[in-house]
């Protein structure tokens, strides 16, 4: 079944998202880095099982650096000494937004030694604006292509 063009249908709507994917990469860049951010947009397209999400940011991932590896290890990213301490406290928060986990005091105290306050917005914002689209592309299920290098 082909469902409705989301992009064509209601393109001020999905543009102010764009628009927003651009805000919250100058500001990822000003602060924690594009790494962090593809990371998280990768893990949480993973727990939502978003298939489009995943190749169009693990090919993302790559053109920033990323290696294989690492987001081969992405989904067991506690169990492997691939990532770092910024990188893993990221990835806890993404799985707690995510999962609609509890922010405990002690949590949110962990996360502001690794991140000071503008940082954490702007990677709470990052989390919320992957999961939304995460669930507009599961909704509309645009075609998934995975391109092998």
């Amino acid at each position: 079944m082909k469902r409705a063009n989301y992009y064509n249908i209601e393109p001020e709507l999905v543009n102010y998202l764009v628009d927003q994917e651009a805000l919250i990469k100058k500001k990822v860049e000003a602060s924690f880095g594009l790494t962090i951010w593809e990371l998280v947009k990768l893990r949480v397209s993973q727990l939502n099982k978003c298939a489009y999400c995943l190749a169009m940011h693990s090919a993302q991932a790559l053109e920033y650096g990323e290696t294989m590896n690492r987001i081969i290890a992405l989904s067991a990213w506690q169990d492997v000494p691939l990532y770092n301490d910024k990188e893993r406290t990221a990835l806890a928060l993404c799985e707690k937004l995510t999962l609609s986990q509890s922010i405990d005091d002690d949590f949110y105290l962990a996360l502001t030694e690794v991140f000071d306050q503008h940082s954490l917005v702007t990677l709470t914002v990052a989390i919320n604006a992957i999961n939304s689209w995460n669930r507009i592309v599961k909704m509309f299920k645009p075609a998934v292509e995975f391109n092998e290098q």
